[in-house]
């Protein structure tokens, strides 16, 4: 049974409006003023609010104010009960995060409709998003503005096509939105003082990238590449910090997202310092036959960019590819590599 609070200072309208609700089959909680009904959320969150406005001790702005700030509270569904049918009252109420605005008088209909139509768009985030799928991300998205009212996030998904080399973003570009590789794949890259390449990242479809310059609000400390034809999905930075604060769960399965992709680049760091050579190479090959699905095209990429991500020379990469070639592990062709041997390949004792 769904639980509704309902906030109203009128004791007649609220006996009225949750006997209403109570035999439309609702666990109404009522509150007399916007303080006591903060006070009854935060003993037990309910899963919808209807408040009025105009109220002692704290108005019905103040209390959706505090829900927006409360992480506990934050995104609970809320709807406008009031007398006050003046524009800029209504902007105001939107403007705050209200889901709704009905007016006094209403009809017992209008309520009930309007009630039914917020729970049912009110989604609790899943525990786990495959955003290697089509359509996981846009799943992920749609939860996170039904549960965050964050309206404007999925206004720009438009897929973004992007030709072979073309540079997304530059090393000392301000960082203005966060990457979503749709298709296709991009790389970062780093040069050394002697003008080394040195490849830090390599995205491929349902992973995300740009996006720690956002949250240290610093330029882009690298550079961006298509690798080859890509479809990118831009959130711009706007709507990125709104999934961030706006909504705790929002922004808390965000940073798990996040934190994953981090995680797998201090592992790909800590293998290039300590790792052997060969080690490596099964690794990057590895992990570039996963981002790939098994693909029978294999995984095409140049000798140099792969000896980039490696982090060893052109020769020492063919070298040890040739090695892995002549173990039956992989199959070469002058533009890609075919995993013939995952199994073997992740062997620890390389």
């Amino acid at each position: 049974m769904k639980s509704i609070l309902l906030i109203e200072d009128s004791d007649i309208v609220r006996e009225n409006t949750a006997e209403i609700l109570e035999l439309a089959g609702y666990d109404v909680h009522t509150a007399e003023n916007g303080k006591v009904g903060v006070e009854k959320a935060l003993l037990t969150t309910p899963d919808l609010v209807v408040c009025d406005i105009m109220m002692p001790v704290l108005d019905g702005y103040g209390v959706l104010h505090i829900f927006n700030q409360h992480p506990q509270l934050a995104g609970v569904p809320f709807i406008f009960l009031t007398a006050r049918t003046e524009r800029a009252d209504q902007r105001r109420g939107m403007e705050l995060g209200a889901d709704d605005y009905l007016t006094k008088p209403f009809e017992e209909t209008e309520l009930l409709t309007a009630i039914r139509s917020r729970l049912s768009r009110f989604r609790q985030l899943q525990p786990h998003y495959d955003l290697h799928q089509p359509g996981g991300l846009p799943a992920f998205l749609d939860d996170a503005t039904a549960v965050g009212s964050l309206h404007g996030l999925t206004t720009d998904r438009r897929p973004h096509l992007l030709a072979r080399k073309q540079v997304l973003y530059a090393e000392g570009d301000e960082a203005t939105r966060l990457y979503f590789v749709q298709s296709g794949r991009v790389k970062t890259v780093r040069r050394t003082a002697n003008g080394k390449e040195l490849i830090t990242g390599v995205y491929g479809p349902g992973e995300f990238f740009g996006y720690l310059p956002l949250l240290q609000q610093r330029p882009h400390t690298d550079t961006a590449v298509v690798l080859d034809d890509a479809a990118l999905l831009y959130i711009p930075q706007e709507d990125f910090e709104l999934l961030l604060h706006r909504h705790p769960a929002v922004g808390q399965q965000f940073v798990r997202l996040l934190a994953g992709q981090v995680e797998d680049r201090e592992q790909q760091l800590l293998g290039m310092a300590y790792d052997s050579l060969r080690r490596r190479v099964a690794s990057t090959l590895l992990r570039l036959h996963e981002q790939g699905g098994d693909e029978p095209a294999g995984i095409q990429f140049s000798r140099d960019d792969l000896a980039a991500v490696v982090g060893t020379t052109p020769e020492s990469l063919i070298r040890t590819l040739s090695e892995f070639k002549a173990d039956g592990l992989i199959e070469l062709t002058p533009k890609s590599i075919q995993v013939l041997r995952a199994d073997k390949l992740c062997q620890p004792n390389w």
